[in-house]
């Protein structure tokens, strides 16, 4: 008797592709199995008789979906597919969470250009503000630890920091290429220059337009952008694709040594810490994108796709936990 016993990864977005794996599974003579999430029929790129792949319909709804093939006995298989949150944006590093429930994403644009509308925000009632901030090529967000959102300009190497009333007051300059952005329990800021720096930028008074920035460790330049984390042992966590076959994550220790922690992604982006420790990484490459779980903590550790997706470049977590990640012209809540 046909069977489907699991889906691998178990979550998906739209587009991503998902594999269903079971027993004596059913290849028609004339074609493709006829496979169905939340009752719309699914692409069929790969069948045998123990998997098939499948790429989740761009027009499923979102949410916890029965997966069901025909000709094989129903089970309790459920794929869980994303949910749009916020479409039409330019994201180029991960969105950003507040504490008050607010989202904040980027639209970027192409480099040296200066959007009409930089930045916007998506308030917990689920309305949106356009913050028309004076910020050429808004890229990477970060939150400190006294609620400030600063955003760096990868075309001016310069930092801002944000009022909530959208108003942008300039933090820190000649950063380089600035990309990826990390903020300390102590509110010292960390910022990637692409060519190959990471910046440390220590906080200063109240009022000051500029702060004091050193180089704090240096590692291969990228050829998009650095996405930066901080993580809950106080090292500061790394990705930036390069022209290597595969690339890695890295770890700034307290003592600025640079280490690899997990090898093998192929176009790595953002990155986010979840409550219990575990990290998540973007991965763009095709083939192989998605969304990975890494426990950092572990002797060798593994990256495990944990969510499906076509094209990734950014994951965070919101004040309650819940998940997001981004394309980069879509936001989704898992």
């Amino acid at each position: 008797m046909s069977v489907l016993t699991s889906l691998r990864p178990r979550a998906a977005v739209p587009g991503g592709r998902v594999t269903l794996l079971g027993t004596d599974l059913p290849i028609p003579p004339d074609g493709t199995p006829d496979v169905t999430i939340g009752g719309v029929k699914s692409r069929v790129v790969f069948a045998s008789r123990r998997s098939i792949d499948v790429l989740v319909p761009a027009d499923a709804a979102g949410g916890a979906l029965p997966v069901h093939v025909a000709d094989v006995a129903e089970g309790a298989l459920a794929l869980d597919v994303a949910i749009v949150l916020v479409s039409g944006v330019h994201q180029v590093d991960s969105p950003l969470c507040a504490a008050d429930g607010a989202v904040y994403f980027t639209h970027s644009g192409t480099r040296g250009a200066k959007a009409p509308v930089p930045l916007g925000r998506l308030n917990p009632d689920g309305t949106q503000d356009a913050m028309a901030v004076d910020i050429a090529n808004p890229t990477s967000l970060a939150l400190g630890a006294d609620g400030t959102v600063y955003v760096s300009s990868r075309f001016e190497g310069r930092v801002y920091q944000l009022s909530r009333d959208g108003c942008a007051e300039l933090y820190a300059t000649d950063l380089g290429v600035a990309t990826g952005l990390a903020c300390g329990a102590d509110g010292t800021l960390y910022v990637g220059d692409r060519t190959g720096t990471i910046f440390r930028i220590s906080a200063g008074k109240s009022g000051e337009s500029t702060r004091h920035v050193e180089p704090y460790a240096t590692i291969p330049a990228s050829v998009a952008a650095f996405h930066l984390a901080m993580g809950p042992d106080g090292c500061l966590y790394v990705t930036g694709p390069t022209l290597a076959a595969h690339d890695v994550v890295y770890r700034v220790t307290l003592e600025r040594e640079v280490q690899v922690v997990c090898e093998g992604f192929g176009r790595p982006q953002g990155l986010a810490f979840d409550a219990s420790g575990m990290l998540f990484v973007a991965d763009a490459l095709a083939g192989g994108s998605g969304l990975y779980r890494v426990d950092v903590r572990a002797t060798t550790p593994i990256a495990e796709l944990v969510i499906a997706a076509p094209h990734l470049v950014g994951v965070a977590f919101d004040a309650q936990g819940r998940l997001l990640v981004s394309s980069s012209d879509t936001i989704y809540r898992m």
